[in-house]
């Protein structure tokens, strides 16, 4: 076999396959017989429809079950035994009911946006944000099923409202009340999220002391579960609210040095769901996921599945289970897991990935110095290429969003495009993301812009000191808050030679003025609150020094963003224009926070790679 240039090999993935590749699972449920899920649909510009085992679309197009609620949305859809559908239309943010005869029903009248959708015990709940009214206003609602509140709003029920925000509710198995997880404008969840219950008829909220609490969930009519991490990791904790334990006193259940739980970004999350047996299937989150059965004792044992990334635990019926999420081996996907048997049912997606292709990631260590720094990486991996004996391959090093979230190693598609032509990819975990305790996912409080910049310095320069990447030839990409260390990574200057930034942060006074709600308060704990902390707002924006960045730079931004809205990544491009960097720019006019549209996914990948062949001096194979 000849040798190739690392970058130039032949590849199997095209950006068209990549765009149509896993499917994007937005929850599931049982229904009746079948099993219902939603699923984005790139080709449609990223609507999320609804599909069944049947093979049945339940939710046709133009209908786009999509939220608004916390910007991020999330449980725009659900559904009840018989087979109704209730969901949010992105379009206009009302909630509809789709009868199983196709009749259509709107519920909600026009104005607010609702989320977090459940149906219990035939009453529907949800999250509802009213941006009209000064200040702002949220609550959790009962939406009456018969459409009355389409034209009357006070038909729908006012459980809770206020100021603040609001998640997860849950409805008593008597249905008399509701618990739900609630925090104050100046904070972020996970920071200080609490467990609230009321009547469902009204009265005043009883708070469960919590510290960053997580989906509530009810064991009976007197006793509730809840995730919370008082001593660095998210567990379940069990508390009783009229006696069976000393009242509002919280008693853990077989707490792990995992996570079940993360940072509160959607409304559709579930780590853990009761069984009706008293049985518990939960996820346990360190690097990678495992799911496990905890009996009343808190003895548990592990289900044995392929997915260990981003596991939601969707559904549950008698000893069925719905796991979504994604896999080191295999592409995302959906399965049904029946506990009793062990009987995995792979419904959609969750393919084996061929591992001359696509091996899986290895996790890895570095020293940082801040402490260990979390990553995975991901090798070139072609069988039919092989690069010259005294080439070292090019890399690029892979920053998340949130900061507050993680990645988890996980079989990619979007990753193999680079490593099947022969470019490695790290994908870190810097300090401050989840699922590795909260001290961890703390090293980021007061350091935005400094810890997270330090350890993707040190991640590359690991790569090139194990003599496994071309030093010259390492770039870094990230979106959101990954674009914001992007950028400041290339201000640092020494460790990349290029850098690519999906609508990353540039300016941190910019971000505090435009930025939306619920991340309105973020920066105060990632870097200082204003004014006080003025001078480090310009100090660490990448806007400031400009003047440092020294290599080429693309920067790919949606039109529509209202979290980074595109005037961040413009005013980096004015920026690097004003004194002659080399860089591109490309607005997606009709894409948001995130490019979902099949169209934008393809254009963005093969920007990506005919500017990294550029600047690192390759050419890739058409």
């Amino acid at each position: 076999m000849s040798s190739s240039p690392y970058g130039s090999w032949s590849s199997p993935f095209s950006a068209a396959s990549v765009a149509a590749s896993s499917p994007r699972i937005d929850g599931a449920r049982f229904v009746g017989t079948e099993i219902w899920w939603g699923e984005s649909v790139p080709t449609e510009k990223g609507r999320v429809t609804v599909r069944s085992s049947s093979g049945a679309e339940i939710l046709p197009a133009p209908w786009n079950a999509r939220s608004r609620v916390h910007e991020y949305g999330g449980g725009a859809w659900t559904a009840d035994d018989r087979g109704t559908l209730y969901f949010v239309d992105a379009a206009d943010q009302q909630v509809r009911r789709l009868n199983a005869d196709g009749h259509l029903v709107v519920l909600t009248a026009p104005g607010p946006s609702h989320g977090g959708l459940r149906i219990q015990n035939g009453r529907l709940l949800a999250v509802r944000e009213d941006l009209s009214t000064v200040p702002h206003q949220r609550s959790i609602v009962e939406i009456p099923l018969d459409g009355s509140a389409a034209a009357d709003t006070s038909a729908v029920r006012v459980i809770v409202q206020g100021e603040g925000f609001f998640a997860h509710p849950a409805l008593s198995p008597d249905a008399t009340r509701v618990a739900w997880v609630a925090w104050e404008p100046g904070q972020m969840p996970w920071e200080g999220a609490r467990v609230q219950v009321a009547e469902v008829d009204g009265g005043i909220p009883r708070t469960i002391p919590s510290r960053a609490a997580l989906q509530p969930e009810w064991l009976s009519d007197a006793e509730l579960v809840f995730a919370d991490d008082p001593d660095d990791r998210w567990a379940l904790q069990r508390v009783s609210l009229d006696g069976a334990l000393p009242s509002g006193a919280t008693r853990p259940l077989a707490p792990s040095d995992a996570d079940t739980g993360y940072g509160l970004w959607v409304l559709g999350n579930r780590w853990y769901q009761p069984l009706n047996d008293g049985r518990i299937v939960a996820v346990r989150t360190n690097g990678r996921d495992a799911v496990v059965v905890i009996d009343a004792e808190g003895g548990e044992s592990v289900i044995e599945f392929p997915g260990d990334g981003h596991v939601s635990v969707d559904d549950v019926d008698g000893t069925r289970v719905l796991l979504s999420g994604n896999g080191s081996r295999v592409t995302a996907g959906l399965w049904c897991v029946d506990i009793a048997s062990g009987e995995v049912v792979a419904v959609r997606g969750g393919e084996p990935v061929d591992p001359r292709w696509m091996p899986a990631s290895m996790p890895i260590d570095i020293d940082g110095p801040h402490g260990t720094v979390h990553a995975f990486a991901y090798p070139p991996a072609n069988p039919d290429a092989v690069a010259p004996d005294d080439e070292l391959a090019p890399y690029v090093v892979l920053v998340h969003g949130g900061p507050t979230a993680h990645v988890t190693g996980a079989a990619s598609a979007a990753i193999a495009y680079y490593t099947s032509r022969g470019i490695g990819v790290l994908d870190v975990n810097y300090g401050g993301s989840t699922g590795y305790g909260r001290a961890y996912r703390e090293r980021l409080d007061g350091q935005w812009g400094v810890v997270d910049v330090d350890d993707v310095i040190a991640a590359a320069r690991g790569l090139a000191d194990a003599g496994i990447a071309d030093p010259d030839r390492i770039a870094i990409r990230g979106g959101s808050a990954g674009g914001w260390t992007v950028l400041s990574a290339l201000v640092r200057g020494g460790a990349f030679a290029a850098g690519i930034s999906r609508y990353g942060v540039a300016d941190l006074r910019m971000l505090a003025a435009e930025t939306h709600d619920f991340e309105a308060s973020y920066i105060d704990g990632l870097v200082g609150p204003l004014p006080e902390y003025e001078h480090l707002y310009v100090e660490r924006s990448p806007l400031t020094h400009t003047d440092r960045i020294a290599v080429p730079v693309l920067l790919l931004q949606g039109g529509e963003d209202r979290v980074v809205p595109p005037s961040q990544s413009e005013a980096i491009r004015d920026a690097l224009s004003a004194r002659g960097i080399d860089h591109e720019y490309v607005l997606y006019p009709a894409e948001g926070h995130g490019f979902r549209s099949a169209e934008t996914i393809v254009d963005a990948l093969e920007r990506e790679l005919a500017f990294l062949g550029r600047v690192f001096g390759f050419h890739p194979h058409e």
